[in-house]
């Protein structure tokens, strides 16, 4: 296996004393040795190659610490796409249900249409399609809108009945059924994951040819971003069975960590695909997911004190997925049986619940590094952060939503004060609570440079400060998708920094994103190496790699 030197640039290592060295020494995938170029060039052989840098920049390739990887390829080639400024165009009601026409017209009769990405709080309407809307649009097919958060949507009357709903369907824990207030019929919205059932998922109306299609086209978005190790965060079984469906001896060109459903457990790793998992060592069993609450734009995440200006007087909190009782249970099933846990929860509430369950099962059953992981972690409280700490607790925050929904925040859903707050990663810094932050692909899409620029310097879409007190530093948010993402699934050991015997796995970056933290986006992904090999080159790149004797 020939050696390559990476040399003449600025390389941000992520190990421990944040070193950056000379040179790099590669040898096939794996990193060889860190250091002085003279002392790595005495260790090459006759058939080493050379990286120049050219000045640029190499660090550790990007880790992706929560999202739903393939779906933003699903919903590249098989769904109609229904986002909002700034993501997308689609700015008003009548142009959604116009795409949504145009799509059940290429459809054949009695085929589903599915729009996703639709956001309530960015359409000028200010609400989601209802089911005579959608009727309209075609009764010859069942029509589908999931929300951006993926934490409801509208059906139309052939979507509600292929899902077995009707006026006397009663509302499930944790979900509910849009009715009209004085008739109580159907309205179409279709609230919670409990309700959504299948329809949640994001492997829904995804067949084995059309998984295969979303991977590779979600894979190669991913490597033009750095991003070499993705995460799907709810793994279902059928979603399971298509990853499993690849022969372990066939690289797919990316590494995942699947999340299964918590309850999936125990039946998955006793009777099902768990027994013989991994199969191909890229597809790797990760935590168990579990929920307590839903989505701030939908005003149903759960919070301790309402929402600013709530949405629905009925539940001016939001709403809670599960009970304390049944999270209890959830929880110390998990916990007593070996699994990592990641639980959702957006509101302060929704995260009361799940550090309430992981402190009674850990006097129950001890465990020293359990690391488990709030997901979003949105509203945390210091006092929360604090009990965190003191449980070995850890956090990946969504600090995306201060620039797609941070003016929302401020004046509708949280309020002046609490909006200063959200993804409080400084705070969760000062109380010792290691944390990563993350995209929730498609929720918003995966760029890691983009979402480091969040986190630093917490620009809302309207050039808003949100949170001056909460910014980070960029080797903190550098750190937060590399090292401490693998740290976070217990892969800190084989990637996440540049390091010897780790995988050689790198983003070359145009700029040192360390130099002027008000021009991070103006840092490109020039080219990323998976296992010691390039794949991905951004068109304008000029290379020089050489064979030396």
């Amino acid at each position: 296996m020939p050696s390559t030197l990476y040399f003449n640039g600025t390389i941000l290592t992520m190990d421990a004393q944040n070193s950056s060295p000379e040179a790099v020494l590669t040898e096939g995938s794996r990193i060889q040795a860190v250091g002085a170029e003279a002392d790595l060039r005495a260790r090459m052989t006759a058939d080493s190659q050379e990286y120049n840098l050219q000045g640029r920049t190499l660090m550790p390739a990007f880790i992706d610490p929560h999202g739903h990887f393939p779906d933003p390829g699903f919903i590249r080639l098989f769904r109609v796409n229904l986002s909002s400024p700034p993501l997308g165009d689609c700015s008003q009601m009548a142009q959604a249900l116009d795409r949504l026409r145009e799509k059940a017209d290429a459809t054949p009769e009695g085929e589903w249409v599915m729009g996703v990405s639709f956001d309530n709080t960015s359409i000028l309407e200010g609400r989601m399609p209802t089911r005579a809307e959608l009727d309209a649009v075609s009764q010859r097919h069942p029509i589908w809108v999931i929300h951006a958060s993926g934490h409801n949507g509208a059906a139309n009357s052939l979507a509600l009945e292929r899902r077995g709903v009707n006026r006397q369907t009663p509302d499930p824990e944790g979900g509910r059924f849009g009715r009209d207030p004085e008739t109580g019929a159907l309205t179409g919205l279709i609230e919670g994951l409990s309700a959504m059932g299948e329809m949640g998922d994001t492997d829904f109306l995804i067949d084995r040819e059309r998984f295969w299609q979303g991977f590779d086209a979600c894979r190669d978005e991913y490597l033009s971003h750095g991003v070499t190790y993705a995460q799907n965060a709810w793994a279902s079984q059928t979603m399971l069975d298509h990853f499993a469906s690849l022969p372990a001896d066939r690289d797919p060109g990316i590494d995942i960590e699947l999340l299964p459903v918590g309850s999936l457990e125990p039946e998955l790793s006793t009777q099902w695909i768990g027994t013989h998992w991994p199969g191909n060592p890229h597809f790797t069993l990760g935590p168990r997911k579990l929920f307590t609450d839903g989505a701030f734009q939908l005003q149903t995440a759960y919070l301790s004190a309402p929402y600013f200006k709530p949405a629905n007087p009925d539940h001016p909190c939001g709403m809670v997925y599960t009970s304390q009782e049944k999270l209890d249970a959830d929880v110390s099933k998990l916990h007593s049986q070996g699994f990592q846990i990641h639980c959702h929860c957006n509101g302060d509430a929704g995260a009361e619940m799940f550090i309430d369950a992981v402190e009674k099962a850990l006097i129950v059953h001890p465990r020293q590094d359990h690391r488990h992981t709030i997901i979003h972690g949105q509203a945390l409280r210091d006092d929360q952060l604090e009990r965190m700490a003191q449980l070995g607790l850890t956090v990946s925050f969504f600090p995306a939503h201060v620039f797609f929904w941070g003016d929302r925040h401020y004046d509708t859903f949280l309020g002046p004060e609490r909006s200063e707050r959200i993804s409080p990663a400084a705070s969760a810094e000062r109380y010792g609570v290691r944390y990563t932050i993350h995209n929730d692909a498609s929720v918003t899409p995966t760029r890691p440079i983009h979402l480091a620029h969040c986190a630093v310097n917490r620009k809302t879409v309207s050039d808003r400060v949100l949170g001056e007190g909460q910014k980070i530093n960029v080797l903190s948010a550098l750190r937060a998708q590399t090292i401490n993402a693998a740290w976070q699934v217990f892969k800190e050991d084989q990637r996440g920094s540049i390091e010897p015997c780790k995988v050689a796995d790198f983003a070359v970056l145009s700029r040192n994103p360390l130099h002027e933290p008000d021009r991070l986006t103006d840092t490109r992904v020039l080219e990323t190496i998976r296992n010691g090999q390039s794949v991905f080159a951004a068109a304008d790149t000029e290379q020089e790699t050489e064979h030396t004797k």
